[in-house]
């Protein structure tokens, strides 16, 4: 018998082999139809997190710790959406005869599944009929079964099969590590976990087509990937759909070009954003509002240069993590020398603590910076101003002795929490990006030095009682990290603020710092950015707020519309006065009716209008609206101390 533990802490024995749906149906049939999966933690594994995904027919063999999971859980969509993408990969395989498989992983929302058409053609108007025969194939109850293979067998079938890139993807991988996964007649070279059968699909969405290269190399072939979204009530398909649909309206590249804030050229190149005049306003209140809260925290302001020695970056270690596919060395007129468009604005960061003597009276040095860094994405990534090859972050790096990691972490936090708060970013959630214990050769690092700053990391969050997910294999190369996933106002994730613990790149460049009893000391750097980058905090505050920024951030505050023209010298007045106030104000005069420049000018999302006319002219006021909502009329200095005042609580 082996001894199974649930989340509450109960414990129950069961038969050594034991299956996740066995273990359910012990509880109770209703809840062995609602289990997707299993999460499983042998009972001697005490990190954090819910333990190994799993199959639910898999067998345990020993004593584990384990959490059932149901469709609310984001590891039991993960696997939906995996079992899927071989669903769909199957409906493909019998539609489009002669199509080979990439590689079909479940996304954030949804799944893809990259294949290459050999001449057949697939477009939207095919869409349906993939649907259609998906549900086919799932009410056929199919079973996903796990097979082991050797080696050699799995590349002698799938190279029978024709399907040259899954046999390049086995030989890439370790004798004794290989599984198959079969579901009615498609078999697929896969890790799993899966679904216990097709049964539980009942929605189906092919969601769009795009281009992709093979393994990412645009040297390689390009596929096609086929998006879809699967879910098992119909009535959640519907209203991810409705959510689809109001996300095309947010779309930040529609409200960038309708809003003035932003552009692309291909001339400037792929993924280098231009940033407008309203949107260079924008993008100062940001960088304003953020030195501000960072002054009262005893941030210190640094500046430093768009490239650096590539010397700098072997030493900081991002050449050998990168540095292949970063944009490649600057060569100078001085034979040898190369310099690299700045990727990490830390190892500048580094040089400037090194030069000079430190103290531990001097720490925790706080420096910080709105540093543009580059890095190259393949065009097929690029995306609006979320996936960019130039932004800036709005950076800094703690220098601390040990014991002041974890109280400088929580201050971070206090930052981070406060950023969300006045920008309404209510549901988030703290993911704990620890590194893949089975691939460490991925990282840079002691094993000790790892141990400490991951557990720095999670004392961090239990004492702010933050809640949080662990998602390993997520650190960066040097260290572990604490992630801010935010849902924004149509249920949507993404990523947001980030902090990071760092033993490593301080051993990489010598830092050193002299402690009370005089000797030398190695410090921990902490690196964090509350925003990320301002191009992709930008673009999440556009499809969070539809493009209704707050007061004290909208480019243009205040638009004042007189009724006619021989009210323009009244409206100029009072423009005047509003800006001599601080209050970014302009006046639409145009030779257009009243309604005309209302419409127009309400795609620029300008929150607070005043109109004016004959009557507001004679008295002094101003008649405003703020976001479509009546404010009434006022005195045109009453505005001034109405506006400021709306201000101080957006800031509260």
């Amino acid at each position: 018998m082996i001894d199974i533990t649930f989340p509450d802490g109960s414990v129950r024995q069961y038969e050594k082999g034991v299956t996740g749906y066995e273990i359910a149906m012990s509880i109770s049939p209703r809840l062995a139809e609602d289990v997707l999966a299993i999460a499983v933690k042998a009972s001697t594994d005490h990190s954090i997190g819910k333990g190994e995904t799993m199959d639910l027919n898999r067998p345990i063999e020993a004593d584990s710790s384990i959490v059932l999971l149901k469709w609310e859980d984001e590891e039991a969509k993960r696997v939906f959406w995996h079992s899927s993408s071989h669903l769909m990969a199957e409906a493909l395989q019998e539609l489009f005869p002669g199509v080979k498989f990439g590689i079909g992983p479940a996304i954030e929302n949804g799944f893809y599944y990259d294949v290459d058409l050999a001449g057949n053609q697939i477009t939207d108007a095919d869409f349906p009929r993939i649907e259609k025969k998906m549900l086919e194939l799932a009410r056929q109850k199919q079973q996903f079964v796990r097979i082991n293979v050797p080696k050699a067998e799995a590349m002698k079938h799938f190279s029978e099969a024709g399907e040259k890139y899954k046999c390049e993807l086995i030989s890439d991988l370790a004798d004794g590590s290989i599984t198959y996964y079969t579901n009615g007649a498609f078999t697929d070279l896969c890790r799993g976990p899966h679904l216990r059968s097709t049964e539980c699909i009942k929605a189906v969405k092919i969601t769009s087509l795009a281009g992709a290269y093979w393994r990412g190399d645009e040297k390689r072939e390009q596929l096609t990937r086929i998006y879809g979204i699967t879910f098992p009530k119909k009535s959640l398909l519907d209203e991810y759909l409705v959510v689809l649909e109001e996300a095309k309206k947010r779309d930040h590249r529609k409200l960038g070009k309708e809003m003035e804030l932003f552009t692309f050229s291909s001339r400037v190149g792929m993924g280098l954003p231009l940033w407008l005049p309203r949107g260079s306003v924008m993008r100062y209140e940001l960088e304003s509002f953020l030195r501000k809260k960072q002054k009262e925290y005893g941030y210190l302001p640094v500046v430093t240069p768009h490239i650096g020695s590539k010397d700098l970056y072997v030493t900081s270690g991002h050449y050998a993590k990168y540095g292949k596919d970063s944009f490649q060395p600057i060569h100078t007129p001085q034979e040898g020398e190369e310099y690299m468009l700045k990727p990490m604005n830390c190892p500048h960061h580094c040089e400037i603590f090194r030069s000079s003597p430190r103290s531990y009276k001097d720490l925790p040095l706080r420096l910080a910076e709105f540093g543009t860094v580059y890095r190259y994405e393949q065009s097929g990534e690029l995306h609006g101003l979320t996936r960019v090859r130039s932004f800036t972050q709005d950076d800094a790096h703690m220098f601390v002795t040990p014991d002041q990691v974890k109280g400088e972490f929580e201050k971070v936090i206090d930052l981070i929490l406060y950023v969300f708060r006045i920008f309404k970013f209510e549901n988030y959630t703290a993911q704990v990006s620890l590194r893949d214990p089975n691939n460490k050769a991925k990282y840079i690092g002691s094993d000790e030095n790892w141990e400490k700053a991951e557990r720095a990391i999670i004392e961090a969050s239990e004492e702010k009682g933050l809640k949080t997910v662990v998602e390993y294999g997520e650190a960066a190369f040097y260290g572990p990290k604490l992630d801010f996933m935010v849902k924004d106002a149509i249920g949507r994730r993404w990523q947001l603020g980030t902090i990071q613990v760092d033993y490593n790149l301080p051993e990489r460049f010598q830092l050193e710092y002299t402690d009370s009893d005089g000797s030398k000391k190695r410090p921990v750097m902490i690196h964090r950015a509350p925003f990320g980058s301002i191009e992709r905090f930008t673009a999440v505050l556009l499809e969070h707020t539809g493009g209704h920024f707050p007061l004290w951030l909208a480019p243009d505050q205040v638009k004042i519309l007189p009724v006619s023209g021989k009210f323009s010298d009244y409206a100029k007045k009072v423009c005047d006065l509003l800006n001599n106030s601080d209050i970014r104000t302009s006046v639409d005069d145009r030779n257009e009716t009243l309604g005309k420049r209302i419409r127009e000018n309400s795609l620029l999302r300008i929150p607070v209008r005043i109109i004016v006319g004959e009557k507001e002219a004679a008295e002094g006021t101003v008649a405003v609206t703020r976001e479509g909502v009546d404010a009434g009329t006022m005195k045109a200095e009453e505005f001034v101390t109405w506006f400021k005042a709306e201000v101080a609580k957006e800031l509260e």
